[in-house]
């Protein structure tokens, strides 16, 4: 080859990598819109002509602005996220362990020395909208105003009325352990730019309005794709895989777009109203971690009418197929007898301190949101979230999902290993293999 084909062609390859780097890194730098997938053409609130989409329900039109800043501060979950373990309700504290370091929560009560009791509308518009703080600083993307953004101004204020009704907590804020180049705050900047489009929710004409209230509350207000959505390099949700699931604390989000096997295309309406309003659903199982707490925080506080709006919606996300195992729907058998065979230590285990609420069969000896079958973290392989709740327990005794006890100082990473392996293979479609050392790197979540 001569000389000029020779740098002809490592040119031409060069041309070529480079093009198709830049499409890649266009590709995920410049996101659809969340509602992209609808087609239709959305218009300004103040153009849609149907009913509203933001603000409370309609039974709660005629309330007080405390009680509707009430059900929206709940519909947005904000206590799940500051208000620390064991701490005082919206005092801040709670931690986000991330590669680079851990992020604390703030204090959001109305004190004005150590929370936003100072703050004035325009600046908690502000925070909620653009992730700008009080004094300028921007914060981190783990407070979702890529979602909040969407929310209506008046409801934003409307959660701002709430929030200052509450009695302030002096709590000073922790400050982060982020590592260079990630505690500098002002690269924020740049991700908002490409990844927050600082607008509010706009309808889309052409759904009903039940589905573009149900659009409001999942993107906005309840945020589901900060946790059920995959993440880019540039943590930002990957909206052309949206609901194709995540991980959140720790936990697996699993996918919720409306794909038969990988999603939630086979639940029937009323199975996803009840597993969104109670946390569990017959044949389905029952939310633990996050999405427990969610229910108990937020979802069983909203209305039958928002509920089936958000299922409405849901229903039409479109499917994305993950490659999840298949579910195992039936009960095992009541025999201990029966069943994997193998390391004995798990049966063990599960036979002294599991069998007497979930029972052998898994159909729950107790209660009926104690069964296993048909729940995706006993169908799942990585057994990510039987480990979880072993290790941490999900709930506490008054809450709405079933509660369960954390077993983390009771057994080692090896027992929990070989129980939670236990599980999955009596339980689900596919035994899983986790190791001691996998449960260590979970025990720190």
């Amino acid at each position: 080859m001569s000389w000029f084909r020779r740098h002809y062609v490592v040119s031409l390859i060069a041309v070529m990598v480079v093009a198709v780097a830049a499409a890649w890194v266009g590709r995920m730098l410049f996101q659809p819109g969340p509602l992209a997938f609808a087609g239709g053409s959305s218009v300004a609130l103040q153009e849609y002509t149907g009913a509203s989409p933001v603000g409370v329900p309609a039974e709660l039109a005629s309330a007080d602005d405390l009680t509707k800043g009430k059900y929206l501060t709940e519909a947005a979950d904000c206590a799940a996220c500051h208000t620390a373990p064991g701490g005082k309700p919206y005092a801040g504290g709670f931690p986000f362990k991330l590669p680079f370091g851990t992020i604390y929560t703030p204090n959001i009560t109305p004190d004005t020395e150590t929370g936003i009791g100072s703050w004035t509308d325009a600046q908690f518009l502000r925070a909620m909208h653009e992730g700008i703080a009080e004094d300028g600083s921007r914060l981190y993307p783990a407070f979702p105003y890529a979602s909040y953004t969407l929310l209506a101004d008046a409801d934003v204020l409307l959660i701002r009325r709430y929030l200052a009704s509450l009695s302030p907590v002096r709590q000073e804020n922790l400050p982060n352990t982020f590592v260079f180049p990630f505690n500098q705050r002002w690269l924020m900047a740049i991700w908002s730019a490409f990844f927050n489009s600082n607008e509010r929710f706009r309808p889309v004409p052409e759904r009903s309005p039940e589905w573009n209230r149900g659009a409001y509350l999942a993107e906005a207000a309840a945020h589901c794709g900060e946790c059920h959505t995959p993440r880019n390099l540039m943590q930002a949700m990957d909206q052309r895989s949206k609901f194709a699931g995540g991980v959140a604390e720790g936990w697996n989000a699993y996918n919720i777009t409306t794909d038969p096997q990988s999603g939630v295309g086979a639940w029937t309406d009323e199975a996803l109203a009840d597993y969104l309003a109670t946390g569990h659903a017959a044949g389905h199982g029952t939310a633990s971690g996050p999405m427990g707490q969610a229910v108990e925080l937020s979802l069983s506080k909203m209305t039958p009418g928002d509920i089936a709006a958000m299922v409405a919606y849901l229903k039409t996300i479109p499917p994305v197929v993950t490659g999840e195992e298949a579910v195992a729907t039936a009960f095992a058998s009541p025999s201990p007898a029966e069943g994997p065979s193998g390391d004995g230590l798990g049966k063990h285990i599960f036979s002294s301190a599991c069998a007497s609420c979930h029972a052998w069969s898994g159909k729950g000896a107790v209660v009926d949101l104690a069964e296993l079958a048909g729940d995706r973290a006993v169908n799942d392989v990585t057994a990510n979230n039987v480990v979880m709740m072993i290790l941490h327990g999900t709930g506490t005794p008054s809450t709405v999902p079933a509660y369960m006890p954390s077993f983390g100082s009771a057994y080692s990473d090896a027992e929990i290993a070989a129980v939670a392996n236990y599980v999955t293979a009596r339980f689900g479609a596919e035994p899983s293999h986790v190791t001691a050392k996998e449960v260590a790197r979970l025990r720190d979540q």
